[in-house]
């Protein structure tokens, strides 16, 4: 029984692959609005791009810029 099952997956794993790389019923081309959705999606990515490298650039500013003379640290006693 269990070399049935062992047989049966097996084949399965070898069948299944095939079928699914036959390539019928494929479309030929992109449709238009797979291009305008990959589009959007592009158009995300950019517009959430942009703040990153403004917050990254003003972080590293602020890393290597020397603090003001004037600027002291306060600590509040509990």
């Amino acid at each position: 029984m269990k070399t049935l099952i062992t047989t049966i997956l097996v084949t399965l794993g070898w069948v299944v692959p095939a079928l699914a790389a036959s390539g019928e019923g494929v479309a030929k081309g992109s449709s238009m609005l797979l291009i305008l959705f990959l589009g959007f999606l592009a158009l995300i990515v950019v517009f959430q791009f942009i703040p990153g490298l403004v917050l990254f650039f003003s972080m590293l500013r602020g890393m290597f810029t020397a603090a003001p003379k004037n600027a002291h640290v306060t600590h509040e006693k509990k």
